[in-house]
């Protein structure tokens, strides 16, 4: 199944069950933020294409909107806490194995950048999937990190659903 099928296949689910998107979303949003599994779901072209959909069926923004949000949060939190369990042991493991130069993009990305990293990180996909386990890795304080990533899980989820769902016009 290609991704184009992909696409279909869940925008077509989502039309014929429009109650379960925010659920839907969440999950995407969430496979998205996680590390090693936001490498092998394109949840980005996913997020998009019901982003077109809100715009065109008039499915309710904002809980789509908060249910994005709430799985991307929870995607980099336990991305956070992997690395913090885990330490230079996560690093190890496939696909970041494979990847050694995403690691020392994301290190030194996060090194420069700090907290700023956390929050501008999830706007880029490779450092999306990476930057969450490098602060946990690196120890960085919790309340810091939480407070980057709910910030920046708030403007990613709008970022990814609003331009398709029509709001960008409607805001100015």
């Amino acid at each position: 199944m290609d991704l184009d099928q992909i696409k279909d296949a869940v925008v077509a689910f989502v039309v014929a069950h429009q109650a379960y998107a925010p659920l839907i979303v969440g999950i995407l949003a969430f496979c998205e933020s996680l590390a090693f599994l936001s490498l092998l779901v394109p949840a980005t072209v996913l997020l998009v294409a019901i982003g077109v959909l809100i715009g065109a069926t008039g499915l309710e923004f904002w809980p789509i909107w908060l249910g994005a949000t709430v799985g991307a949060f929870l995607g980099d939190t336990i991305s956070y806490f992997l690395g913090r369990y885990f330490q230079n042991g996560a690093l190890t493991v496939w696909p970041l194995s494979k990847n050694p130069g995403m690691i020392e993009r994301g290190r030194a990305f996060f090194g420069k950048w700090g907290a700023w990293g956390v929050f501008i990180g999830r706007f880029f996909g490779p450092l999306r999937a990476v930057v969450p386990l490098i602060a946990g890795v690196f120890a960085m304080p919790v309340f810091l990190f939480q407070m980057a990533n709910a910030s920046s899980a708030m403007v990613w989820a709008f970022a990814m659903l609003a331009p398709g769902a029509g709001l960008l016009q409607a805001l100015k």
